[in-house]
């Protein structure tokens, strides 16, 4: 039997184990997957109080501007904000910096909260693999076009349902002067809570005239009552 015919052989030998094995293999996987989604599911996702400080970053063209705040939020009282320190542009803090936390603001103001949340009131869940990260890749498809969802996956760790990282695109545009809006928040464990960390978007913005990317990094001081030791900043 010469070299072809015997890879040809191999080939197949390996071709017919696969398609016995594939079957229960892709299962296992699956199974494992939807394990993840029920363990993320079955957490209490209530944002807790906290006090942090926020670092915003934005960039249009040759416009760039920052601001650093305190931000503070309580189930009773809600969100707010106290800017200490900001620089660059006032079109990119005003338009777009100050924006951001407005709207965060207004939107938990007005009890929106929960048409965001990650949960199945807001979202379709379909597992998507396991990733070389070992994170379980989790498809999310919003039930609703709304600016407050995204169309995207989240990844979470698959022996406890952690929430690590989200990456995706708004289900809709936030108005007509934004638009393609593409985000990536990525989470940690601090005082036994996953709470977000960081924040980066792209979008399409018409008052700016083109590209704008934004950056929001998180330094908790304090979550639940409980003080953070060693306030976390994303790497």
């Amino acid at each position: 039997m010469n070299y072809a015919a015997k890879l040809v052989l191999i080939g197949g030998s390996i071709l017919t184990a696969a398609t016995v094995i594939a079957p229960r293999l892709q299962a296992t996987v699956t199974d494992a997957a939807d394990n993840t989604i029920q363990q993320f599911l079955a957490q209490n996702d209530a944002s807790p109080a906290y006090r942090a400080i926020r670092r915003l970053e934005a960039t249009s063209g040759d416009r760039q501007g920052w601001l650093e705040a305190v931000t503070k939020y309580s189930p009773g009282k809600g969100f707010d904000y106290e800017i200490t320190s900001e620089g660059g542009s006032s079109v990119i803090r005003g338009k777009v910096l100050r924006a951001v936390l407005e709207g965060e603001r207004e939107v938990i103001s007005q009890g929106d909260s929960a048409r965001s949340s990650l949960a199945r009131e807001n979202y379709t869940f379909q597992p998507n693999g396991v990733d070389d990260d070992g994170l379980a890749n989790v498809l999310l498809l919003p039930r609703r076009k709304e600016p407050v969802l995204v169309d995207g996956t989240m990844f979470l760790q698959p022996s406890d349902g952690n929430l690590v990282r989200l990456e995706g695109r708004l289900a809709k545009s936030p108005s007509f002067w934004v638009k393609n809006v593409d985000i990536i928040r990525k989470y940690e464990r601090i005082n036994g809570l996953v709470v977000p960390v960081a924040l980066e978007s792209t979008a399409q913005v018409r008052l700016l005239g083109g590209a704008a990317t934004l950056r929001m990094t998180y330094r908790y001081s304090e979550i639940d009552g409980r003080t953070v030791s060693s306030p976390a900043t994303d790497q």
